[in-house]
């Protein structure tokens, strides 16, 4: 028999857990594998962690990993998989967005139709905010035209995978990750399964507008250099047009005699310029920081207890 385990990242999420195992046992119960849960509790400040050991206590399946602090999810995912000893693993969210009830089609499509992968995507984003849909759908096209990382509209982390590409994945060590990128960037055959916008089973997001904001600036700087070519570009352009105007002010007062006015034309012009390198200056430093944080070769979690 087949050992499949399930990597479930936790940030204060004691009201879910309960209704996840209980979910997830009723609607995997005809599944014939051998099951492992690796729950993550990514310094949660609630109860989550007593909710694991309750579990661990009832359920000699289920396993733990508790951070130090807070890493962050792909942190979280990271040491899960880490931790997996199963033939697949599989990793999903503790709100049940990520529906149980799919894994045995996840599962039928790696052992017999041969896939690497089975992935998932939302086809609809019914009940999130529309500017926030908005920009999502936005990132996908952007990453879609300056990335050679395929990453597909309305991807979710809810996936089923094999040993050997869950090895790979774990062989990119980098310290900024942005999993939707890496999984794709691995290679390995995937299928995608889509289904509609689950609601929350209990709790709240934790994720905000402006964290979802600084979690795409990683995925475009983790798997696109365009925006330093778009830099380079911008430079090379300014310098020629600076050059232009210079030739055209000059002809115009040699054969005119008109002296360049405009205070308050110069005052813009140079706010312009100025606003041009500081954004591109800005491009720089975002790259120049994860190459910083890269090189200190910090660990990606830090575990205070695991089970």
């Amino acid at each position: 028999m087949k050992k499949l385990s399930v990597v479930i990242p936790c940030y204060n999420e004691e009201e879910a857990l309960p209704i996840f195992y209980e979910t997830f046992l009723r609607e995997t119960a005809d599944m014939d594998v051998e099951w492992e849960f690796i729950f993550v509790d990514d310094g949660s400040r609630d109860k989550t962690l007593e909710g694991f050991r309750a579990l661990h206590q009832k359920d000699e399946r289920v396993h733990y990993i508790s951070f130090s602090r807070n890493f962050g999810k792909e942190s979280a995912m990271y040491a899960g998989l880490e931790a997996a000893t199963g033939d697949y693993v599989a990793i999903m969210d503790v709100d049940l967005q990520d529906p149980p009830s799919l894994l045995p089609e996840m599962l039928s499509g790696i052992e017999k139709e041969g896939f690497d992968c089975v992935a998932t995507r939302r086809v609809t984003r019914k009940g999130e905010p529309k500017i926030r849909s908005l920009f999502a759908r936005g990132f996908y096209k952007l990453m879609g035209k300056i990335s050679r990382t395929e990453i597909v509209d309305g991807a979710r982390d809810f996936r089923l995978m094999t040993r050997q590409m869950v090895d790979a994945i774990l062989s990119l060590k980098e310290y900024s990750r942005f999993s939707k990128g890496i999984f794709s960037w691995v290679g390995f055959q995937t299928k995608w399964l889509e289904y509609e916008n689950v609601e929350r089973s209990a709790g709240e997001t934790k994720w905000s507008f402006w964290k979802l904001l600084i979690y795409s600036i990683d995925g475009i700087i983790g798997f696109s250099t365009v925006p330093l070519a778009i830099a380079s570009v911008a430079g090379v352009l300014f310098c020629i047009l600076a050059f232009l105007l210079l030739i055209f002010f000059f002809v115009k007062a040699l054969i005119w005699g008109d002296p360049v006015a405009g205070f308050p034309a110069t005052i813009c012009i140079i706010l312009l310029l100025g606003g041009i390198q500081l954004f591109c200056i800005g491009i720089l430093g975002q790259y120049l920081s994860k190459t910083y944080l890269e090189t200190k070769n910090r660990p990606i979690y830090i575990t205070k207890e695991q089970k």
